[in-house]
């Protein structure tokens, strides 16, 4: 029978895939954007910036973040459930350089975003649920709050095309 893996090393694996998935796209770093991982599932960040306010009479986040803050987390969600069965078995690939070989980010096919309230200027946070998840197909929801979890400053559904298993 073989031995279980020490929680660390897997815990390590896990994390090691999450940052190779964020670092991969330059956006992500732009906005600022990270994950909170427990377990499998993952909480979007976005921690408060001037840069992201796009009225700032009220102030409130720009429309334009508030969606690409869903539709990133709603990717990255999708990416890390294609990639879970490989990380919990340690089955990852790796390339020459020793780094995590990722496959194609799913790709949007529509993006359709309810913006219920103004986002404030705090930190925002944002969880997508896979509603569906086939070979070529998958159809996602997010949603995003603030202070506090019940009360939304915005939603959105979303269609992706998966990429091919290796």
């Amino acid at each position: 029978m073989k031995k279980p893996e020490p929680v660390q090393v897997v815990k390590q694996r896990r994390d090691a895939a999450l940052h190779a998935l964020v670092d991969h796209v330059p956006y992500i770093k732009y906005l600022g954007l990270g994950f909170d991982r427990r377990g499998d599932e993952l909480t979007g960040v976005l921690p408060f910036d001037e840069k992201l306010i796009g009225n700032p009479l009220l102030p409130a986040l720009h429309g334009g973040v508030t969606a690409a803050f869903l539709e990133v987390t709603a990717i990255i969600t999708l990416s890390w459930s294609y990639l879970w069965e490989d990380i919990e078995s340690g089955s990852l690939d790796f390339d020459i350089g020793g780094e995590i070989k990722l496959p194609r980010l799913p790709k949007t096919v529509d993006f359709s975003v309810d913006y219920l309230r103004s986002g404030l200027p705090r930190d925002a946070y944002a969880r997508a649920r896979i509603n569906r998840a086939g070979r070529r197909y998958a159809s996602v929801h997010v949603e995003g709050w603030q202070d506090n979890r019940d009360k939304l400053f915005a939603q959105a559904t979303g269609h992706f095309v998966m990429p091919q298993r290796r």
